[in-house]
């Protein structure tokens, strides 16, 4: 099986070093740090080799204050890792000093090992993790998740999905599909690879599909999110998965912002596009998490 919704990332290097803040990435967002920063690479918080993440705690952090950013590589389900994400790490920490990070690696999907629903069930494992060892590792229970691409599926389908242990605050999702019967609808090359991923197709496996796709699970309740979005992305259809969230998101009158770039790509954007998003993102979270 082969599937892959690669996201484009080694432009966010460029574009975080642009309009960064300015504050030193050591001090969690300010004063005299009583707590040293921290960096522990390749924890585990499952039992599988593959269930790792890096985690980097900012000085001075505390269970009262410091948020927590989840982040969720890309990859078709199939491929991609959290080094992925490496790139942004140390200008992320300057971007969001508050926040502790937490870069988490998945079981990936090699059928008919690891089909889906098993990239969920590690994402809540490693949400409930972390969750759980808050006191160790000094952060608050307020919680985001960014992903991109399948990483934004994932994020999205886990903050719609579960409300326990924690209430996800905010979801930031870089083109990540919504729908999974419209991506197997929109993709006729990419359908018998859906097949193996999902256990059949939407006629012959209709709960799987529903219950995969983040927009099944929309409400009033729902958290507050950010979709980014190219408009010429040739994986992620804008209409039918990202613009088809942002409507229903509004139906429901749930909090969100809906990022839309008419010439952007599956994540192959220029530096001023990324800066552009991430600026977007930064503001949003410091609106909607504070």
């Amino acid at each position: 099986m082969k599937l892959r919704l690669t996201a484009i990332l080694p432009l966010l290097l460029v574009c975080f070093l642009i309009s960064c803040s300015k504050d030193d990435p050591g001090t969690g967002g300010g004063g005299t740090p009583s707590v040293a920063a921290k960096t522990m690479l390749n924890e585990s918080y499952g039992t599988d080799p593959l269930q790792k993440m890096d985690i980097y705690l900012p000085a001075n952090r505390s269970v009262t204050s410091t948020k927590v950013v989840i982040m969720i590589h890309g990859g078709g389900w199939t491929g991609g890792d959290k080094a992925d994400f490496n790139v942004m790490i140390d200008t992320l920490k300057k971007r969001m000093p508050d926040y502790a990070i937490f870069n988490i690696n998945y079981r990936l999907a090699s059928w008919p090992n690891n089909v889906f629903p098993t990239q969920e069930i590690d994402v809540k494992a490693a949400i409930e993790f972390i969750f759980g060892n808050r006191s160790t590792y000094l952060v608050s229970d307020k919680f985001v998740l960014l992903g991109a691409s399948a990483g934004g599926h994932l994020s999205l389908l886990h903050a719609y999905k579960y409300n326990t242990p924690v209430k996800v605050k905010a979801v930031v999702d870089f083109f990540g599909p919504t729908d999974m019967v419209a991506m197997y609808n929109d993709a006729p090359a990419n359908q018998p690879a859906y097949m193996l991923l999902m256990s059949g197709t939407p006629g012959t496996n209709p709960t799987m599909y529903q219950q995969s796709s983040p927009i099944s699970y929309v409400n009033a309740a729902t958290s507050p999110t950010i979709i980014i979005q190219g408009g010429l992305d040739p994986v992620v259809n804008a209409t039918t998965q990202s613009l088809a969230l942002k409507n229903k998101l509004v139906s429901f009158g749930v909090v969100n912002d809906y990022v839309f770039y008419p010439t952007g790509g599956h994540g192959d954007w220029n530096t001023a596009t990324y800066t552009d998003a991430f600026n977007k993102v930064q503001a949003f979270l410091a609106t909607n998490v504070p």
